[in-house]
């Protein structure tokens, strides 16, 4: 059996997921036998390389290999393609045509997107799998042909099958052997070095310089989900690549080419099968944003406490501080009622409220502490878009640019 890492150049394969490498590993190890091989997977992920990897490391490897997908093919000519079909047997049929299944007698046959085809398809690719047989349209006569069947699928096939789309006879003969590729979202590190390899051809084959990615753009790149896999990621790269005059790229820019990103970085619903300890994390950071709404309340009913104690008139001090009176007190009619003041006795000493001050010291710092690590968490999550943290944390972007300089973020 061929070297993993041989074969990884051999074809052009980028990466060292552990899904990945098992992927490989089996094609290698199938590839000397005769049995059909189901590869599975997202749309994207380079399903197409392992029926490659197959047939060259089979005894078939000189004799033919054709790969067809048929979903790009229409329903009423696929048989044609597919068996071939005798002259005149329909409109257009001007001479006669060999199938792709009498033209790769000997060989490997590839067919890509097997979920799409019509279930009357399905019943002749059985018998061309049970043994070997198949009739050319508009003819009677049986051929024989001796192909290796390799199928690959985006569709959940057991779906398919429970809503009668795909026949289970069919299903269990493809997949003797089945090969799942994992998406490009579960590869970690792989994204960064198919990106870097994307980026390093595209330069080339153009002769432009090479972009690359500072380290935030980075941990985007690593942290977005790639709905359209390998190949969405080949394609960003290449635009990035064009489009950009400056080569080293920033995770704003990067943001630009990755559609729906601001979505995917938002706090999603979890359902009653969530861990605990997610629906803990969620309340606990509710818990924070309450304390710090406290926080600032109290922050503010001392300012209001000292002013009384230091003016003593207590029209005027509501007057000077009605804003902050509404705010608290907001589900109250400040303006028929008012606040209720304790009132200080003069001859109390200053030093009988030190114990006000060392309350204020120990509370700031616990919820300090709170506080930087809330902003900080809402920074990360929204990628350190100061707008999107602002309008998460219930704060204005200025108030939060003043935080993030108070507290160095």
């Amino acid at each position: 059996m061929e070297n993993l890492q041989a074969v990884k150049q051999r074809f052009g394969i980028i990466g060292n997921d552990i899904q990945l490498n098992r992927a490989i590993e089996k094609a290698v190890r199938v590839a000397p036998t005769d049995i059909s091989v189901l590869v599975t997977g997202e749309s994207g992920v380079g399903k197409e390389n392992i029926p490659k990897i197959i047939h060259q490391l089979s005894h078939r490897k000189h004799a033919k290999y054709i790969a067809v997908n048929c979903g790009a093919i229409p329903e009423g000519t696929i048989d044609s393609e597919l068996f071939g079909h005798e002259k005149g047997a329909f409109t257009g049929a001007t001479q006669t045509r060999k199938g792709y299944f009498e033209v790769a007698d000997g060989g490997t046959i590839f067919l890509d997107e097997v979920g799409e085809l019509p279930l009357t398809t399905q019943v002749r690719l059985l018998r061309v799998l049970e043994n070997g047989e198949f009739i050319k349209v508009g003819s009677s006569q049986v051929q024989k042909t001796n192909v290796r069947i390799v199928a690959a699928t985006n569709v959940k096939m057991q779906e398919a099958i429970s809503k009668g789309k795909f026949r289970e006879d069919l299903y269990y003969r493809l997949s003797t052997i089945e090969i799942s590729l994992p998406p490009l979202r579960e590869r970690g590190n792989d994204i960064h070095l198919l990106f870097r390899k994307f980026a390093s051809d595209f330069a080339q084959k153009n002769r432009i310089p090479v972009i690359r990615l500072d380290e935030n753009a980075s941990n985007v790149l690593l942290n977005y989900r790639f709905p359209g896999n390998i190949r969405q990621l080949k394609n960003i790269a290449e635009q990035i690549s064009i489009m950009e005059e400056n080569r080293i790229i920033s995770p704003e820019i990067l943001a630009q080419y990755l559609p729906n990103i601001s979505r995917n970085n938002l706090p999603v619903l979890v359902d009653n099968n969530s861990s605990n300890s997610n629906d803990f994390s969620n309340e606990r950071d509710i818990m924070y944003k309450i304390l710090f709404d406290m926080r600032n309340d109290i922050n503010d009913l001392k300012k209001l406490t000292l002013d009384l104690m230091q003016n003593g008139n207590i029209q005027e001090v509501q007057e000077e501080n009605q804003g902050i009176i509404q705010r608290i007190y907001n589900d109250q009619d400040t303006t028929t009622s008012s606040v209720e003041v304790v009132q200080i006795p003069e001859s109390s000493s200053e030093n009988n409220y030190d114990f006000i001050e060392t309350i204020e010291e120990h509370e700031n710092l616990s919820l300090q502490e709170k506080e930087v690590e809330m902003i900080r968490k809402s920074l990360d999550r929204n990628k350190g878009k100061r707008k999107l943290a602002a309008k998460e944390l219930g704060i204005s972007e200025r108030t939060l640019y003043r935080k993030i300089k108070q507290y160095d973020l």
